[in-house]
């Protein structure tokens, strides 16, 4: 086996190692014993357990923001909603080994790399596109970013739920989501204020 190809059996074996125990209850010994090498192989590859997680959770991340970049292609904010809902929940389905290891957090990871992250890099994009709604609306464009933290919050902790459950369909789960949100946001108040007070 080639260096290179050593080095992706290792980061495939770690990727489902820490999915289903997480970094504090996988060891070195671990790895190596299913990639049957010695406990130097893994370290010479990336100098040790944190290495390699810092490597599995990179690609994680930059494979869910490909494909939610590459899915918001519609012109209405409805319609991107729905697409940025059934990409992340696609993904759980397709990748579900890989959002185990962004959903568990890391004392490693915590300010950057872990499924916290990513969801505020979705948010941001969200952030322009409701930028924009909300000026054609006559609402305050700064409270975009409130707004899109909500939104993405709501379909990211649904996905948490929906990875364990996985019924409905995602498709159906996508349309409930935008069912809710878009319906929602539809009869938004320009200055909503406390119900009691």
């Amino acid at each position: 086996m080639s260096a290179t190809q050593r080095r992706e059996q290792l980061i495939s074996i770690a990727r489902q190692i820490f999915a289903e125990r997480g970094f504090d209850a996988t060891s070195v010994e671990e790895i190596a014993a299913r990639a049957k090498v010695s406990k130097p192989v893994v370290y010479e590859h990336f100098g040790g357990k944190e290495g390699l997680y810092a490597v599995v959770v990179d690609r994680e991340v930059r494979s869910l923001l490909d494909r939610i970049t590459t899915a918001l292609t519609a012109g209405h904010p409805r319609e991107l909603l729905e697409q940025a809902a059934l990409t992340l929940l696609t993904y759980i389905e397709e990748e579900t080994s890989g959002f185990r290891v962004l959903v568990r957090e890391s004392p490693l990871m915590s300010a950057t790399g872990n499924f916290s992250s990513v969801m505020n890099d979705v948010a941001h994009q969200v952030e322009h596109i409701l930028g924009a709604e909300f000026h054609s609306r006559g609402y305050d464009p700064k409270l975009a970013e409130l707004y899109s933290q909500a939104l993405v919050g709501m379909v990211a902790l649904t996905g948490r739920w929906w990875l364990e459950v996985r019924k409905p369909r995602k498709e159906a789960v996508a349309a409930h989501l935008v069912n809710l949100a878009w319906n929602g946001l539809s009869h938004l108040e320009s200055k909503p204020g406390p119900i009691s007070g």
